[in-house]
């Protein structure tokens, strides 16, 4: 749809819970040191390579996005450093394994850069959560991303993910070019 007109859809931010979240991944909050391993804690998958646990300095991005991302291959943990407020769309995970693909089920399924197939997430499916204080958020593997985004000129965050993700394990989906759709956040 380039050069078309651009649709501008407004989502209404959920704040991110345990239960508002648990279709996209976990909210991880903060828990008793002495407190043993378990359901809420964040359950990994970094089995794919390398783990990359590194501090992520984002400036101006507005509350508003119009391509989203997914990684195929592992799980990613994102958290601002100082329990600011950011917000985060997400669509759930469309990796179709080679089972589904031979299933004629009428769905649209691309072949990513990367070698996996997915089906591109429908923009009834988009969400936006708002993440406030000392918590962060795991992404289930291929769950759909757009953000972080944040209302602060710069902010800091914590992202764990494999030290080659966004080289081999990046792929997008525009929504302005395929539908000619951007998203706006209302908080």
């Amino acid at each position: 749809m380039e050069g078309g007109n651009i649709k501008t859809v407004t989502l209404k931010a959920i704040e991110a819970t345990p239960s508002t979240f648990k279709d996209y991944g976990q909210v991880i909050e903060a828990s008793p040191d002495n407190q043993k391993f378990g359901p809420h804690d964040a359950q990994l998958d970094l089995s794919q390579g390398i783990p990359r646990f590194y501090i992520m300095h984002l400036e101006n991005l507005a509350l508003k996005f119009s391509s989203i991302t997914h990684h195929a291959n592992v799980t990613q943990c994102l958290g601002s450093i100082g329990g600011h407020v950011w917000y985060l769309g997400v669509a759930k995970p469309s990796v179709v394994d080679s089972n589904e693909i031979k299933d004629n089920t009428g769905k649209r399924i691309v072949q990513s850069r990367s070698g996996h197939s997915y089906v591109p997430p429908d923009i009834e499916d988009v969400q936006v959560f708002k993440v406030s204080g000392s918590k962060f958020l795991k992404l289930n593997r291929g769950t759909w991303h757009a953000g972080p985004l944040f209302e602060a000129d710069s902010m800091d965050f914590y992202n764990l993910e494999l030290s080659n993700t966004n080289v081999i394990d990046h792929t997008t989906h525009n929504f302005k070019k395929d539908n000619g759709v951007t998203f706006v956040i209302d908080d």
